[in-house]
């Protein structure tokens, strides 16, 4: 079930001036949330296919998947590669703590990470560390020039814990 239990009877939360509205799953009819959940199964699943599983037309099948889009449920759509495959089969998840005079430069750093060719994602945390940088190298002395080069050389950053990535395993949502 999409909806995670939710009861839609209840009344949302407020939100306080200035906040992020939060996504309300509720919003999503029974249609949507199936077309949701057959993507999420096999994002390359063609229009009529999905149509024919969620039990639309592919023409309203479509236009749902379109709305969903325009409306931020789905994301993207996209490729999970290997990074191995381009020569960077070690993988390394690396926790980083700026500088408590540096918090505002969280933005301009996260950008940075993101824009090098070695980051596969960046993730923004609450916690003792501000950040997680999810890296692929093409060796340890990869990584290490990594680290040493673009973490501990940058005046904002007071703290890297690399950790490596032996194996990783896809986990599904709730459905």
């Amino acid at each position: 079930m999409l909806y995670g239990g939710a009861d839609r009877r209840h009344a949302p939360i407020p939100t306080p001036p200035g906040a992020p509205v939060a996504k309300d799953v509720r919003d999503l009819d029974d249609v949507d949330a199936r077309i949701v959940t057959a993507l999420r199964r096999q994002g390359r699943l063609p229009n009529n296919a999905l149509a024919a599983d969620v039990g639309i037309a592919p023409s309203t099948c479509l236009t749902r998947v379109r709305s969903l889009v325009e409306r931020g449920v789905i994301s993207g759509f996209h490729a999970e590669v290997d990074p191995a495959w381009f020569g960077r089969p070690i993988q390394a998840m690396i926790a980083v703590r700026l500088r408590s005079d540096a918090r505002d430069t969280i933005s301009a750093f996260a950008d940075r990470m993101a824009a090098l060719p070695e980051v596969l994602n960046v993730y923004f945390l609450a916690g003792a560390d501000d950040f997680h940088v999810h890296v692929a190298a093409r060796d340890p002395d990869d990584l290490r020039s990594f680290v040493v080069d673009h973490l501990s050389a940058s005046p904002e950053v007071a703290l890297t814990e690399t950790n490596l990535i032996f194996e990783h395993t896809r986990g599904r949502l709730a459905e």
